[in-house]
């Protein structure tokens, strides 16, 4: 019945001799109070595909399919496993808008990903499970202590040119070959320090980027195997 909760699984197996209208038409069968059937699979951006059968898509197209296969019983609760597993940058970034617009419509989704980005770009709420085990819940800006973490200034610069003293740096500047990291509670007053010194300087700042702990920073940093104490 609507309202209830769907699953759309990692992989699934349509039929083939099906089109993708007459798919959904089905499922929508099974339902007393269905989604409209051409409204579902435009939602999901298959229009153009409508008349095409199933063996025909692609694979992002098929988990498009399993997507409108889930949301055409107009189910509340909606479960995504790993939705955009093989699929191609163009393909994932159209996913994430599929599922965006299920927010919209004020869907609840529980969506699972081994992918820290696509955590990032979808969810209001983010749990890290290791072992079994929820590690860390909360939103994905504040998951770790990322919101309150130092930003990351970083930057190419010649091996013989020495840094100026730089304010508010969270200990010593790394050096790796030309590549320098800083870490500061204070960008916006480094920063200052740092273009200023180098248009004085006529240092270039190659590749300067400026960024804070990415989810996948807290996500290894949480599932790091323990270092083992020596007996």
């Amino acid at each position: 019945m609507a309202g209830a909760g769907r699953v759309v699984l990692q992989e699934s197996e349509h039929d083939p001799k099906l089109t993708v209208h007459e798919t959904v038409a089905q499922y929508a069968g099974y339902y007393s109070a269905p989604r409209d059937v051409a409204e579902t699979i435009a939602l999901v951006g298959l229009t153009e595909q409508s008349g095409q059968r199933a063996r025909r898509l692609s694979g992002g197209q098929q988990r498009r399919l399993d997507v409108a296969l889930g949301l055409v019983g107009d189910p509340e609760l909606l479960f995504l496993d790993e939705p955009t597993t093989g699929f191609d940058p163009g393909a994932r970034r159209g996913a994430w808008e599929v599922v965006a617009g299920l927010r919209t419509l004020g869907k609840t989704i529980f969506l699972t990903t081994h992918n820290m980005d696509e955590a990032q770009a979808l969810a209001d709420r983010v749990a890290i499970i290791v072992a079994g085990e929820i590690v860390a819940l909360g939103a994905p800006a504040e998951l770790g202590g990322r919101e309150s973490a130092p930003s990351r200034i970083a930057f190419a610069l010649p091996e013989d040119a020495a840094l100026p003293a730089l304010p508010a740096l969270e200990g010593t500047p790394e050096r790796t070959g030309g590549r320098v990291e800083l870490r500061t509670h204070a960008p916006l007053e480094v920063l200052h320090a740092l273009t200023g010194w180098a248009l004085a300087e006529h240092q270039a700042l190659t590749g300067l980027d400026v960024s804070q702990p990415s989810l996948e920073d807290v996500y290894l940093q949480l599932t790091a195997a323990p270092e083992e104490v020596p007996g």
